[in-house]
Order: structure tokens, then C-alpha cells, then sequence
């Protein structure tokens, strides 16, 4: 095996005049070097293929691939990427997404028109690629129907997933451009379609093999060096690895887009929402080509779970210079949720309302609308809302300079596709077998305690096993809290075949009917003969193993929202800015949970993500180029930022999960910025409207005001 490494570019925008790969060919252990005429007219993409294999005659942003190389060893493909030389026309980036979506400004891709995989056709080339929107009633007329307007614009950085595991690959080419892959990702068969699509080959001539996932928060389900890995396999005629480094992460990964975002709210004097009006504009930096929908579905139910008649919203993806983003914990939510619960308390307190009052006076009910349509069935807002002002003593007294904020999110899952094989051998063993890769929120654990519920089976007895895209069944993939959704009814359907198959057998060699058959302790009993069988005793009397298969298609999304109210306090230092997060409570109204551990984790992690979110993380851009890129610049939370977290869950046989389970991997994410924007206002009465909500940000702010 070959070790691949690229060279990427040292400038935001321009041609390439010139490569000079001779001196890297001369490199002892250098195997091939390719460079984007070798792959020329290639592009890659998960829904919007717009991205160069490698740069093809043209550079868009700092990082992007420009030249690979396959070697013998690390070393040697390092010591060959420095040597390759590369002559650039410099030109001018386009850096500002506001001023890229003006008519006069640079078309970063002047061939956008033609792309495939656009979601909304494009009449004419923009930098805005993407726009779309969602609408219930008429919302001019809603504005012109309220008493008072509140209008403000917030503005998000972008952020890293920070997963340990970068991303890393194997190809392993044939001369008859078929290939087995090994992959990092969640999405094997969604990645084997995007390869294939990139490199122009039969998506069957690919094998995608599972691997376990050092990490993902929606950052592993992109095709990333996958097709540069393929092409350095196929011409060196040996498989080649490719691993990034962390600085390529943070330089030419997949971040949580920036964003700019105006809302505008209409109310009456006496508290009812009437209209509301949110416009995202989101920095795609340089390509679309990470996000699986080219755009981000969140803002759709960013304006929250509130009664207003009259709702739109309003999406660009624009190009810019920069690094491309991609999909993160709950795309576009966190972003969404911080400007619109950040105004829901602009505007309560322009009322003269307490923030949690004018909440209760507008959250939906079960059976309401969304503010862009859409009925929900089950929501529970008031309620959960409730769970969370008791929990956290929102309303007791508190001393000077600290502060409690309130925001609340609703989640309706998305759909997909995907089958588990449930298989019982010899000697009883059980396995559950999917193509599904768990990215580490423990699904498999779960689609086990589901067959080993149903079978009567120990956890330790059963045995789970990845599928590769060859031997599996085409599937979605892991991704929007769809997980157990998915696999897991899968699992259950499998579950309940592979018992019904048992009882049929067991009452052949037993006498009588399959309804005298009882299931227990890994085996069988006979109510009237009073026999057992094991499952092992079964599968030998047959002859065969017993296998059954459970399959789940359906991508609607649910009318059962898993509804999420968190408060923040926080202690504000008026000297410096500092602020601290001193508690943290969240409430959950949920369906049934399956494993309390790992549905607790998603609570933590995904607020403990929030809380870095809104006070520190920040992958920061200058003149187009990171400058946090290494984890000495780019700061996550540490366990001495982590303030007393409290949870409270209500549980109801509510869901489309099985036994009645809901979603909880992204809602707890979503509003903790907002929760302690309003909390620093609450505290020192200065309204912070972007993130990071740092000490100099805050210091800044209650010095203007003074």
C-alpha cells in the first residue's frame, strides 16, 4: 500500500499558470503524481456536483487540492508535495457574502448554470446559488396588521465538528476502474454513488467496506480524498491511504456555515405573534458540493414552535473564497434558532413582557400549525416549557450581574431507507447484520437490545456485524436523527419474522400449533407438551440457520415533534466581560426512551456542543485564510467549562421510532446560544447578536452602552 498526500493552494482565487511535478517524480519511493489535467472535467458532489476532483485550472479558496502524490512511505509523499511547484495568476477574492450576492460582484463560478444537482434552476449565473423559501399565509399583510415591529440581524462564524478521527480513506483500484473503498463514513452506499459519479464509473464496479468512525457530527458523510485516492490507485496500480491532518481539517474540511440572518417580527400590543420574516444568507465558501441537499433544510423550522398566522423564510447559499462548508449537528438549526429565540426575548421585552410569559402566550398545541406550514400532531411546548422553568428555578431571585435565559426548539425527524438481517445458527447465536454504520451514538447497541427484547436473548449473546455496500441492501444512511427511526424499526420487523419463523419450526418438531409456542430464555416452550427447545436445537433440526429480514422506507418527515426548552444562568463580570455559565438545565418531552445511558449522552454531548457553539469555538478566517488551525487556536470545551447540568424527561408513547421512541441526537444543540445570549442580556442588560458571545464581544457591548 501507497501513502498518498496532496498539495494544496496558498491563494484564495486565481489560474494556474503553471505545475512542475518533475522534481516530486524524482523523490525516491514517489510512485505517480497527478495534477488536475490527469482529471480534468471531473466533479464531485453529495447532491450539487461542483467541485474539481483536483483544481482544474483554477483555485477558489486556500487549501483546495491542487496536486497528489502516491509514494512508498508518509515521508516520501510529504517531501514530494513540497517539492511540486505551482505558478499562479493571482486575482481578487470574493470574501463577503453580502458582497457577493450584488450583480456587479465576481462570479467565483462562472459555469454554475450547468452544474448537475442543482435543487432550483438557475435562469442566469450568480453567486447565489441556491435560493429557496417557505411560506403559510401572507406576510406583509400580517405586518401591516400588528402594532408593533421588531426588526434585528444576527450574525454566526463558522465552526469545526471537532471529531478525533480525521477523515481517512483506502482505495484500492483495478485496471478495469473498479475499486474497493475503505471510508470513514456513515453514508456507504450515498458515498459509492458519489464517487461513482465523480469518476465516471458503474456505481456496482465499487465496494464500499464499513469501518468504525472516530467521530462525525454530520462531518462523515462526504466523499472528501476518495476520488483523489482512487485515481493515485488506479494509475500506480497499488492501493494508496490518505489520511488528513488535523491542519487540513481546519483548512479544507467541512465546517458549520457562517451565516448572516435578518428577522423581522410583527405582534400585537398585547403579545400575539401576527407575522414573522426570517432571511438566511449562508457562506458556502468556495463549493456546494458537501451538503447532501445543496442547501440547509433547518431554517425551515427555525421560527420556531409558535402560533403565528403569517410566516416566511428565506434561504441563499452563496459562494464565496473560503473554506466550503458542510453538514453539522443539526444543519442550520443552531444558527436558525439563535437569531429567532434571540428575538422572541427582543421582542418580549420591547412589550414590557417577561420572556417566559410571552412564550406561554404563543407556543403551539397539539393539532397547530408550524409558522410555514405543516400540522403537528404532538408537540408538547407548553408542557416541556414548564418542565423547564421549575427545573432551573427560573423565576427565584438572583444575585447582581447574573442572568437567566430561556429558548425552545422543536424537532420532526426525517425518513429514509434501510434493512437488518436478523440470523440464528447452529448454536444459537444470534446476529443482527446491516449495511448502517453507527458513528458512535451507539445505534447497533440499540438494534441489538430491540432483537434481543423481542427473542428474549442477553445483549452478550448477541452479535452485531457491518455490511459492506456488496453484500448489503441499498440504503439512506445514518444522518438527521433518523438513525433508529430507521434501522430501528428495521430491526424490530426483523424481529418480529424471525419469532414468528421460530414458533412455525418449533411447532413442527414439537406437535401442535405456532400459537402454542411460547418464546423464552434463547429458546422455545411448548404450553401443553411442556418442552423446550433452544434456538441452537431448532437451527439443527432444520438443517439451516433461521434468518429473517426487516426492511423501512419512508422519508416523510413526522408529525410528532421531540420538543426541547433549555434555560441558561450565567454570571457576567462587569470589569472584563467574562462570561460564565454557572447552571444549565434542559428539558426534553420525548417518546419512549430505549437506553436511558446513550439517550442521555446525546442530551450532554449535544448541549455541551452548544455551549462551545455560543461562547468560544470559532474557526476564524482572515483574508480568506484559517487561522485556527490547530486545537492550541481553535478552542472546544473542556471539562472546567461545563457548568452543573440538570435534565428533566418526560417520556410518552409518542413516536415513530419503535416501541413509540423519538429523535434525540440534534435537538439539544439547537437552542443553547440563544438560551445564554439572553441569559448575558437578563444579566447586564446588553443584547449580544453574534457568536462567539466572547469576553470582548461582551466587554465591548456594555462599554458602548455606558
Amino acid at each position: 500500500m501507497l501513502w498518498g498526500k496532496v498539495l494544496r493552494s496558498s491563494i484564495s482565487s486565481g489560474r494556474i499558470k503553471r505545475i512542475d511535478v518533475s522534481r516530486a517524480r524524482q523523490v525516491p519511493g514517489v510512485k505517480t503524481v497527478i495534477t488536475g489535467e490527469d482529471v480534468s472535467g471531473l466533479k464531485g458532489g453529495r447532491r450539487v456536483y461542483d467541485m474539481p476532483i483536483l483544481a482544474d485550472g483554477v483555485v477558489r479558496f486556500i487549501g483546495e487540492k491542487v496536486a497528489a502524490v502516491a509514494a512508498e512511505t508518509e515521508e516520501a509523499a510529504e517531501r514530494a508535495v513540497d517539492l511540486i511547484e505551482v505558478e499562479y495568476e493571482e486575482l481578487e477574492p470574493v470574501l463577503d457574502p453580502l458582497e457577493a450576492i450584488k450583480p456587479t460582484a465576481t462570479l467565483i463560478h462562472p459555469d454554475v448554470v450547468s452544474y448537475k444537482g442543482l435543487p432550483v434552476k438557475l435562469e442566469a449565473p450568480s453567486n447565489t446559488f441556491i435560493y429557496i423559501s417557505w411560506k403559510k399565509g401572507d406576510v406583509e399583510a400580517g405586518f401591516r396588521q400588528s402594532d408593533i415591529i421588531v426588526d434585528n440581524t444576527f450574525t454566526t462564524n463558522n465552526v469545526h465538528h471537532a471529531y478525533i478521527e480525521p477523515h481517512s480513506c483506502v482505495a484500492k483500484a483495478d485496471p478495469s476502474g473498479g475499486a474497493e473503498i475503505w471510508s470513514c463514513s456513515k453514508v456507504p452506499y450515498v458515498v459509492r454513488d458519489q464517487v461513482a459519479t465523480a469518476v465516471r464509473v458503474d456505481p456496482e464496479k465499487l465496494v464500499i467496506h464499513p469501518c468504525y468512525i472516530g467521530g462525525d457530527f454530520g462531518g462523515k458523510g462526504d466523499f472528501m480524498d476518495i476520488p483523489v485516492c482512487y485515481f493515485l490507485s488506479l494509475k500506480s496500480g497499488r492501493p494508496v491511504k490518505m489520511v488528513m491532518d488535523y491542519d487540513e481539517e481546519f483548512t479544507a474540511g467541512n465546517p458549520r456555515h457562517s451565516s448572516i440572518i435578518r428577522v423581522r417580527t410583527g405582534v400585537k400590543k398585547d403579545g400575539t405573534l401576527v407575522a414573522h420574516h426570517m432571511e438566511f444568507i449562508f457562506d458556502s465558501g468556495a463549493y456546494g458540493a458537501f451538503k447532501p441537499n445543496g442547501l440547509l433544510q433547518g431554517p425551515r423550522e427555525c421560527p420556531g414552535p409558535y402560533k403565528i398566522p403569517h410566516g416566511l423564510v428565506e434561504e441563499r447559499m452563496v459562494y464565496t473564497n473560503k473554506i466550503p462548508c458542510g453538514h453539522m449537528r443539526a444543519p442550520g438549526d443552531p444558527q436558525g434558532a439563535f437569531a429567532n429565540e434571540s428575538q422572541m426575548d427582543l421582542v418580549a421585552r420591547r412589550l414590557s413582557m417577561d420572556p417566559a410569559e410571552f412564550r406561554r402566550k404563543n407556543l403551539m398545541s397539539d393539532g397547530d400549525e408550524l409558522p410555514t406550514g405543516g400540522e403537528v400532531h404532538y408537540i408538547k411546548a407548553q408542557e416541556t416549557l414548564e418542565m423547564a422553568l421549575k427545573e432551573s428555578g427560573y423565576f427565584k431571585p438572583k444575585p447582581k450581574n447574573t442572568g437567566r435565559g430561556i429558548a425552545v426548539t422543536q424537532w420532526l425527524t426525517n425518513g429514509g431507507e434501510g434493512a437488518v438481517t436478523v440470523t440464528i445458527d447452529e448454536k444459537g447465536e444470534v446476529t443482527v447484520a446491516s449495511a448502517m454504520l453507527d458513528q458512535g451514538a451507539g445505534t447497533y447497541t440499540v438494534l441489538c437490545e430491540i432483537v434481543g427484547e423481542e427473542l428474549q436473548v442477553p445483549l452478550e449473546k448477541i452479535r452485531a456485524m457491518s455490511l459492506d455496500t456488496k453484500t448489503g441492501r441499498k440504503d439512506t444512511g445514518v444522518g438527521g436523527s433518523r438513525a433508529t427511526r430507521v434501522y430501528g424499526n428495521a430491526a424490530y420487523e426483523a424481529a418480529i419474522k424471525t419469532k414468528e419463523e421460530i414458533k412455525r419450526l418449533a411447532a413442527e418438531h414439537l406437535g401442535g400449533k405456532p400459537e402454542d409456542v411460547i418464546i423464552a430464555n434463547g429458546g422455545v416452550l411448548h404450553r401443553r407438551a411442556e418442552r423446550r427447545m433452544t434456538y441452537g436445537e431448532i437451527v439443527k433440526a432444520v438443517g439451516s440457520p433461521i434468518r429473517a429480514e426487516g426492511y423501512y422506507n419512508d422519508r416523510t418527515k413526522v408529525h410528532d415533534a421531540s420538543m426541547c426548552a433549555q434555560v441558561a444562568e450565567v454570571e457576567v463580570d462587569p470589569e472584563t466581560g467574562q462570561v460564565k455559565l454557572k447552571r444549565f438545565t434542559t428539558a426534553h418531552h420525548t417518546g419512549t426512551v430505549l437506553n436511558p445511558l446513550m439517550h442521555q449522552g446525546q442530551i450532554d454531548g449535544g448541549s455541551v456542543m452548544g455551549m462551545g457553539y455560543a461562547l468560544m469555538e470559532h474557526l476564524m478566517v482572515d483574508g480568506g485564510k484559517v487561522v485556527t488551525a490547530n486545537f492550541g487556536d481553535y478552542k472546544i470545551p473542556t471539562i472546567q467549562d461545563i457548568p452543573e447540568l440538570k435534565t428533566v424527561v418526560k417520556e410518552a408513547a409518542t413516536g415513530s421510532g419503535p416501541y413509540n421512541s423519538m429523535a434525540i441526537g440534534e435537538t439539544a444543540i439547537i437552542p443553547v446560544a440563544a438560551a445564554i445570549a439572553n441569559a448575558v442580556e437578563d444579566a447586564v442588560g446588553v443584547r449580544m447578536k453574534s457568536l462567539p458571545i466572547t469576553a470582548e464581544e461582551t466587554f465591548g457591548a456594555m462599554t458602548k452602552r455606558s
